[in-house]
């Protein structure tokens, strides 16, 4: 790890602090760079015109006892990672051969997501229960690094 990583991963916990999610334990930001470059950014929280849990004042996940890590389908919300390819795709801008930077260890969708993008590498701070997403980046061939050095200096 470097420094470029370290300010990377910082700016994406800053910008997890922009996330819409109820359960405060889960704001997730993520950073898309390439050449060292700021390409799109993404915290989760929901899409565009539709309330957030936040402003429902209650997490649908929770109250219907869904466990962290499974049936990702069942919430208002967009993980960060994906937003930040969305936003991308909506801007134009190419993120091929780039690195994403998480708060947290990509889930298997957003992995998916992460590969057919063309992401070489995927820099995360904290780990989340799903194995398979570990076993898809090895497969796919994409370099996954948990950064954890200290966020201050």
């Amino acid at each position: 790890m470097d420094k470029w990583d370290f300010r990377f991963i910082k700016m994406a916990r800053a910008i997890s602090e922009w996330s819409s999610c109820f359960n405060e334990g889960r704001n997730i930001g993520a950073v898309i760079v390439k050449d060292k470059r700021i390409m799109t950014t993404g915290y989760n929280g929901a899409p565009a015109g539709i309330q957030t849990c936040k402003e429902r004042g209650e997490c649908l996940r929770r109250k219907q006892n869904i466990p962290s890590g499974t049936r990702a389908e069942v919430c208002y919300a967009i993980h960060a990672e994906q937003n930040a390819i969305l936003q991308a795709a909506k801007l134009g801008i190419s993120i091929e051969g780039g690195t994403l930077y998480c708060t947290h260890q990509p889930c298997s969708v957003c992995a998916k997501m992460i590969v057919n993008v063309g992401i070489q590498r995927v820099v995360y701070r904290e780990g989340y229960p799903d194995s398979f997403s570990l076993a898809f980046f090895k497969e796919a061939g994409v370099k996954l690094e948990r950064f954890e050095g200290p966020l201050e200096g």
